[in-house]
């Protein structure tokens, strides 16, 4: 089989999908190579804690359920946390992806890191520069 049970489960019953209209963070990104889009909203309460999160994908199964699950992976954490999502987790938490599908987990990874710079720099939030710099359309999405 070319794909999971969690992944075609994220696919067919994605969670969290859907737009936040008064979020705290937004992010877009895509991959003009594959046409994949993803947009992350993100609410945030006072804490810091990610209340709830959404998203609106155009792409593949795998776009879908990398989105899915990153979505699952960080609601209820600490937004410094979120940045901390990897596509590797990503790609674990779906018991693998097939190696040509890698750059969906790169895009969900992104689109997080997006949202939470919106929310930092619509905040007035300092942050590492350091922590978005790879934030680019995903020529070389590797494991």
């Amino acid at each position: 089989m070319l794909y999971s049970e969690k992944v075609m489960d994220h696919f067919q019953n994605p969670r969290n999908v859907g737009k936040i209209e008064d979020a705290d963070g937004v992010g877009e990104v895509g991959n003009a190579k594959c046409g994949d889009i993803m947009k992350m909203y993100l609410k945030i309460d006072d804490d810091g804690v990610i209340t709830d999160c959404k998203f609106n994908t155009f792409g593949c199964g795998s776009a879908i359920a990398t989105s899915s699950m990153a979505t699952e992976l960080i609601k209820g954490k600490k937004v410094e946390d979120a940045l901390e999502l990897s596509n590797r987790a990503v790609v674990e938490a779906l018991d693998g992806l097939p190696t040509h599908k890698i750059h969906c987990s790169v895009l969900a990874e992104e689109a997080v890191k997006a949202a939470v710079k919106d929310y930092y720099d619509k905040n007035g939030i300092a942050y590492d520069e350091d922590l978005f710099k790879n934030m680019e359309d995903c020529e070389n999405c590797q494991m």
